[in-house]
C-alpha cells in the first residue's frame, strides 16, 4: 500500500479515503494507516466509520481519537454486514449512517463524506425511500456524497436531477472504478446493486489472461467517462484504486493532470 501511497501522492488529491474491512474488522489497523499519512506525507486522509459492530462509545471513542491525532475528514457509512446478509444494528450502535453523522458532528466539526447511490441503494425499497435517507444524511450534517460506482454516465446525470429535484445541494463527487478485474467488478456490482452496461462486457471479453491489455482498456474507459462526466459539469472524481497505483496514475494523466515534481515529494513519502 505505501508504494501505491508513493507513487500517487504527486498528483495532490484533495483527501484519500482509508477504508477498513468488513464489519470493522481492521479498524485499528484504519486508525494507524491514517495517523502514519499525517506524520509521513502530505496527503489530507479520509477515515471510514461505519455503524458495523460496534456501539456508540466505541465508535465516538475512535472520532475522538481521530480528532486528536489531527484528522478532519472522515467517510460516515452505515456498512454492511460481514456475511453479507441484511443489516442489524448493534443493540447499543448507531442503526444508519444519518445517526452516525449526527454523531460525528456533535464530537468535533469533521468534514464528512457520505455515500450515495446513483441506481438506489439494494435496501431502499423505493427511490423516495432512497433520497430520504439521503437528505437526512445531508440534514445531519455531511458535506459532500461520494456515489458508488457505475459505468453509465446518464445514470448519474439522471440521478442528478433527482436529488437537486429533492432539494438536496450538496456536492456528489461520482465514484470511478477502472475494472482491474472484470469477473470482480460483477461481483461488486451485483452486491451492490450497480449494472454492467453490455458493451463493458464486450471490451473485457477475452482479456482474463491479458492483464497489460485488460489495464490499457480499463484506463480508456474509465478516462473517457470521467471526460463526458466533465461535460455535463462534474468538476471532481473519486477514484477507486483498490491499490492499484499504475491504473490510477495513467488515468490521471490522461485526463491531463501531471504529478508534481518528485523532489517536492521526497518528505511526503520518505
Amino acid at each position: 500500500m505505501w508504494a501505491t501511497v508513493e507513487r500517487l501522492a504527486p498528483f495532490e488529491p484533495e483527501f484519500v479515503s482509508v477504508t477498513y474491512g468488513a464489519g470493522g474488522s481492521t479498524r485499528e489497523r484504519t486508525h494507524a494507516t491514517v495517523a502514519r499519512l499525517l506524520r509521513e506525507t502530505r496527503l489530507e486522509p479520509a477515515a471510514h466509520l461505519t455503524c458495523v459492530g460496534a456501539t456508540r462509545e466505541a465508535v465516538d471513542a475512535l472520532a475522538r481519537r481521530y480528532r486528536s491525532a489531527g484528522v478532519r475528514r472522515l467517510v460516515a457509512l452505515r456498512g454492511d454486514s460481514p456475511d453479507g446478509g441484511k443489516f442489524i444494528a448493534h443493540p447499543s450502535g448507531y442503526t444508519r449512517a444519518a445517526e452516525l453523522v449526527a454523531g460525528l458532528k456533535r464530537i468535533g466539526d469533521f468534514d464528512i463524506s457520505v455515500a450515495c447511490y446513483p441506481e438506489k441503494h439494494p435496501d431502499s425499497p423505493t427511490w423516495k425511500a432512497d433520497l430520504d435517507n439521503f437528505k437526512a444524511k445531508v440534514e445531519a450534517g455531511a458535506d459532500r456524497a461520494i456515489t458508488q460506482f457505475f459505468f453509465d454516465e446518464e445514470i448519474f446525470l439522471r440521478f442528478r436531477d433527482r436529488v437537486r429535484s429533492a432539494g438536496i445541494e450538496v456536492p456528489i463527487v461520482p465514484g470511478i472504478l477502472p475494472v482491474t478485474n472484470f469477473a470482480r467488478t460483477l461481483r461488486f456490482a451485483e452486491a451492490c446493486g450497480a449494472s454492467i452496461p453490455p458493451r463493458l462486457a464486450r471490451l473485457f471479453d477475452g482479456l482474463d489472461e491479458e492483464p497489460e491489455t485488460r489495464s490499457l482498456v480499463a484506463a480508456g474507459v474509465a478516462a473517457e467517462q470521467c471526460r463526458r462526466l466533465a461535460a455535463e459539469g462534474v468538476e471532481a472524481f473519486h477514484f477507486y484504486t483498490l491499490n492499484r497505483a499504475e491504473l490510477t496514475g495513467a488515468l490521471c494523466r490522461l485526463l491531463g493532470l501531471k504529478p508534481a515534481e518528485r523532489e517536492q515529494h521526497k518528505e511526503a513519502v520518505a
